[in-house]
C-alpha cells in the first residue's frame, strides 16, 4: 500500500492506493462506491482480470485516504485522481467503477469503462421525501438553527457518522445528472447491474446503456452489491463481449 500527497486547488489531498502485479503493462483501476473503500474492491477482484496490473484507490474521505479539506463534487474527485495517475505515471488504463465510483470513472475517460450499478441517472424523489426537503427549506428561512436541526434528522444512512465536509460532499454528488456525460463517452463500455438493485434501479442501467453508444449491458442476479460474489462471471462476460 502507498500514500501520495496531491496538490489540488492549493490544498493537499492524501490519497491511499495499492498496485498489484506492477510488472504487467495494461492497467485496470478499481473505484469503490460511496461509503466503501479499496479493500472491498481488492477482496472481490484480486483473483480476476489477471492479465491486468490492478490499481486500487481510496478516494478522498474513504478508507485510508483522509477527509478532503473542503467539500467536493464528482468532477473534483476525477480531477484529483487524474493528478494522481499523472504523478504515478499511469497513462493508459481501463476502469471498474461501482456506484459513485462509476461516475468518477466515466469522467476520467478510460480506454474501457466497466460500470457496476453506476450512479448518475436521477430518479424522481418520492412525494414523502420531497415534502421533507420542502419543510427543511421553509424552516431554514424561519430559523437557520431549526432548519439545521431538522436537516440533521433527515441525513441519509449513507452519510451516517461522517464528518460535515463529507456530508456537504454527499449533498453535492447525490443529485448530479450524468446523462450528458454518459452520452458523450465515446469509448467501449461494459455495464453490469443487479436485477434487484433498489439504490440504482435496473432501468438506470438500461438508460446508461442507451446513452453510451459502444456499450454492452449485463443484468445479473442480486442487489446494488451484486458483484461481491460474481467477479469471475463479470470477467467472463467482459472477455466474451470483447471477442465478438
Amino acid at each position: 500500500m502507498a500514500q501520495k500527497s496531491i496538490l489540488y486547488k492549493n490544498q493537499n489531498f492524501d490519497i491511499s492506493f495499492e498496485i498489484v502485479n506492477f510488472h504487467l503493462s495494461k492497467t485496470l483501476i478499481f473505484l469503490h462506491g460511496w461509503g466503501s473503500n479499496k479493500a472491498l474492491m481488492k477482496q472481490v477482484f484480486s483473483e480476476s482480470f489477471k492479465e491486468f496490473r490492478h490499481l486500487y484507490i481510496d478516494m478522498p474521505g474513504f478508507g485510508k485516504s483522509k477527509n478532503p479539506p473542503f467539500s467536493l463534487d464528482t468532477r473534483d474527485y476525477a480531477a484529483i485522481l487524474s493528478i494522481l495517475l499523472n504523478e504515478i505515471k499511469i497513462e493508459e488504463f481501463s476502469i471498474v467503477g461501482h456506484s459513485f465510483g462509476g461516475k468518477v470513472a466515466t469522467l476520467l475517460n478510460p480506454k474501457e469503462l466497466i460500470l457496476l450499478s453506476s450512479a448518475g441517472i436521477l430518479k424522481k424523489k418520492k412525494l414523502k421525501v420531497r415534502m421533507k426537503i420542502a419543510l427543511s427549506k421553509k424552516l431554514n428561512q424561519i430559523s437557520p438553527a431549526l432548519g439545521q436541526m431538522f436537516s440533521q434528522i433527515l441525513r441519509s444512512r449513507d452519510v451516517s457518522g461522517m464528518s460535515q465536509v463529507m456530508y456537504e460532499t454527499f449533498k453535492k454528488v447525490v443529485d448530479e445528472d450524468f446523462s450528458g456525460i454518459f452520452e458523450n463517452f465515446k469509448n467501449q463500455a461494459f455495464i453490469f447491474w443487479g436485477k434487484e438493485d433498489s439504490i440504482t434501479p435496473l432501468d438506470c442501467g438500461e438508460k446508461i446503456h442507451s446513452l453510451i453508444k459502444k456499450s454492452y449491458f449485463f443484468p445479473l442476479e442480486g442487489d446494488h452489491y451484486f458483484f461481491l460474489k460474481q467477479a469471475k462471471k463479470i470477467e467472463e462476460l467482459y472477455f466474451k463481449a470483447k471477442s465478438i
